[in-house]
């Protein structure tokens, strides 16, 4: 039974409940035994031409949090905030210390950080279902420790630009401070109930890549870090998952450190079990981290929530996620 009521969640046992909806929304097979893309499959030349003309004033939105050493990670797992080092520095030049000839000098720098560590898409290598990775390859077959030797997110590299649609769940739900509160599970409903709110222009389907902002980081930006990074949030429920098989969609991404609903909606343990349904068996690319809230504020203005999203992850081989710079434009 896959309901998309959370209340006929059987909370004692999620393993019952995500074995559910993986056998029902599995798309194994669906694209040939050599997928690496998922859905990401969608999009096509037709899509991306459609997402070009709602391209209408030129304005360009960025939706990255930054990359530097305030970010909010805490140690989970070694993520960790970006480490940003300089190896040639304007001291050097000015002290004449860089050994170039004619009075040129020149700055460089590193940076070190974990791939997932701000707005970044999760790629299909990143989670299993019970050792299975996407198109139902053996987990070890596919991420050892040379990296993603089948899905590695470098195959995604020109893929993701298409038509961007923002559903601002938090702004339509709670239109007094336009943010759900932490625990909030997004139901279809609440999905369908913005759409229809929002207008036409938000209608969802085959080859878009949706936006779900929550308010969460919005809250974050005004109260601090705290536990932002893997605490308690609002974000999709398990239910979703028929909504997101059905829509066809590409991707998803959301303002939020784990795209769905923290605490998991089980009283046993659990962890993260819709990324379990929709990475390895829907074939679905995830994206978290975003930065939704100026993108909010400019669709609400404009009454319009379509725009054309460019959204590559850096070509990194055998890397089962990327950050990125993802940006809408209008």
């Amino acid at each position: 039974m896959t309901s998309e009521n959370p209340a006929d969640l059987d909370r004692s046992s999620p393993e019952s409940e995500i074995a559910a909806r993986a056998e029902a929304f599995r798309n194994w097979g669906r694209w040939g035994e050599d997928d690496r893309l998922g859905t990401l499959n969608f999009i096509d030349a037709a899509k991306r031409v459609e997402a070009a003309g709602l391209v209408t004033a030129g304005r360009v939105v960025s939706l990255s949090q930054s990359f530097d050493m305030n970010g909010p990670q805490k140690g989970w797992r070694r993520r960790t905030n970006p480490v940003h080092l300089m190896m040639d520095t304007g001291t050097d030049a000015e002290r004449g210390a860089q050994g170039f000839p004619h009075g040129i000098g020149g700055a460089d720098d590193h940076i070190s950080m974990p791939l997932q560590c701000s707005t970044q898409w999760d790629g299909l290598g990143h989670i299993f279902d019970h050792g299975r990775a996407w198109n139902g390859r053996r987990a070890g077959d596919v991420v050892t420790s040379d990296g993603d030797l089948v899905t590695g997110i470098e195959h995604a590299a020109s893929v993701i630009v298409s038509r961007g649609v923002l559903l601002d769940v938090g702004r339509h739900l709670r239109p007094a401070t336009g943010e759900l509160e932490d625990g909030y599970a997004i139901t279809a409903a609440d999905l369908d109930a913005t759409i229809a709110a929002q207008g036409s222009s938000s209608c969802v389907g085959r080859g878009d890549i949706v936006l779900v902002r929550t308010g969460q980081l919005t809250r974050t930006r005004r109260d601090g870090w705290g536990d932002y990074a893997g605490g308690p949030a609002p974000g999709l429920s398990l239910t979703t998952a028929a909504w997101l098989h059905r829509t066809e969609i590409a991707a998803i991404a959301t303002d939020t450190w784990g795209f769905e609903v923290r605490p998991n909606e089980f009283d046993a343990a659990a962890f993260q079990p819709l990324h379990q349904v929709v990475i390895p068996n829907i074939g679905l690319t995830i994206g978290e981290l975003w930065d939704l809230d100026e993108l909010g504020a400019v669709c609400a203005e404009r009454g319009d929530y379509e725009f054309l999203l460019s959204a590559a992850p850096l070509p990194i081989t055998g890397a089962v996620g990327s950050p990125i710079n993802p940006v809408a434009i209008l």
